[in-house]
């Protein structure tokens, strides 16, 4: 799949400006196995970088000027790196703009330079297109002009980058789309960006990702409510467990005798918390061991968790893996992402994946009278020269 969307783009570019590109870079999208809306309560998640990628093709343009073509809206800009940078209406040049302003902000040194990309990420499906595109472009001219940039920096600027166009991003994207690994995800810590790597050989079972096609309006007001309802959570916890410094160091025995003394809201949210954190690390251990059905089982309790106590769920994502539960063929399936929409990740037995599909895609469709978009997805390696 991959290696003909770089046929494409090297074509296009080739068919642009005359000449073979310079340098090609692949800048995958990203998945998030366990540990939803963890990484701003001290927590770890466990992304991983999937085979859906965006590929850039570079050459040097030896003048100041840089034009980029984007193959897939049949759009281009040129910017002049002598001028200021400044927000565009045109939204997607944004993300490039902003990766300029950030290298030259911080003292990197380059001249101007023809790119075109294309991309096999589906947009809008929680997948971290933007991620992609940051950390590609600072990849690529990273390589073109020789720049001195550590993977944990090029996650870091596309951070920045993405915070200048007015998204105000954890770090997550990023640096699992710059340090993925083949069949390998990442244990991160957002806070410190320690890191560790596990097995992700899911043997007898797919990964798929059901996009329900639905992004329900309320996730900006509610995220910014649950971070509230959380910290309150975390300072009455600290107030009768001065040793607890963070969610981390909190035992949900703990939690459980002093719940009379938060109201069961901030109840509810900070028990998700606690049990995710664990979830997490019990994953890893999942699967180091292979034990892919706990892994699966755990999905399930915690896409429980975000729809019953953490409520970033939606009717739509609630039916799916309500009625993935029920399905021989499935082992895990939960919410991924923020909620109120977008997709679940399932493990389907392989050999089973059609029929799944097929019944799920009827299924939606009569229920809801929407279409279910699927995706396949394997774990991949991260940023890379080709």
């Amino acid at each position: 799949m991959n290696d003909i969307l770089v046929q494409n783009t090297t074509a296009f570019f080739e068919k642009s400006f005359g000449s073979a590109p310079q340098k090609v870079v692949l800048s995958p999208g990203r998945i998030n196995i366990i540990g939803e809306h963890i990484d701003y309560n001290d927590g770890y998640v466990l992304p991983a970088a999937i085979d859906k990628v965006i590929c850039f093709a570079f050459e040097k343009s030896n003048t100041t000027k840089s034009k980029i073509i984007a193959i897939d809206l049949n759009e281009e800009f040129e910017t002049d790196l002598t001028e200021e940078i400044k927000l565009s209406e045109v939204v997607w040049t944004n993300y490039i703009r902003g990766v300029i302003k950030q290298l030259q902000d911080n003292g990197f040194s380059f001249e101007g330079f023809n790119c075109v990309f294309s991309s096999n990420i589906p947009v809008g499906s929680g997948l971290s297109s933007s991620a992609a595109l940051e950390c590609g472009m600072i990849f690529g001219i990273k390589e073109l002009f020789n720049l001195k940039i550590d993977k944990v920096d090029i996650s870091l600027l596309g951070q920045k980058a993405e915070h200048w166009v007015g998204i105000n991003c954890g770090i997550m994207d990023q640096f699992s789309s710059v340090h993925g690994l083949e069949n390998k995800v990442i244990k991160l810590d957002c806070n410190t960006l320690d890191f560790e790597y596990h097995n992700a050989d899911f043997k007898d079972y797919s990964l798929i990702l059901f996009d329900s096609n639905v992004k329900h309006s309320l996730f900006t007001s509610e995220y910014n409510t649950r971070r509230i309802e959380c910290e309150l959570g975390l300072a009455i916890i600290k107030e009768n467990f001065p040793e607890v410094k963070s969610f981390r160091d909190c035992t949900e025995e703990q939690l459980l005798s002093i719940q009379d003394k938060m109201n069961a809201t901030v109840f509810r949210r900070v028990h998700f918390v606690v049990k995710e954190i664990n979830r997490v690390i019990k994953a890893c251990e999942a699967l180091d061991n292979g034990n892919i059905k706990l892994l699966g089982q755990l999905l399930f309790e915690t896409h429980y968790g975000l729809s019953q106590e953490y409520e970033v769920s939606c009717e739509e994502l609630d039916m799916l893996v309500d009625t993935a539960k029920s399905d021989d063929a499935i082992i895990g399936s939960r919410l991924m992402g923020g909620g109120f929409g977008g997709c679940t990740i399932n493990l389907v037995k392989k050999g089973h994946e059609n029929e799944v599909k097929s019944k799920f895609s009827n299924l939606y469709l009569n229920t809801f009278g929407i279409e279910l978009k699927f995706y396949d997805v394997k774990i991949s390696n991260g940023t890379t020269l080709l």
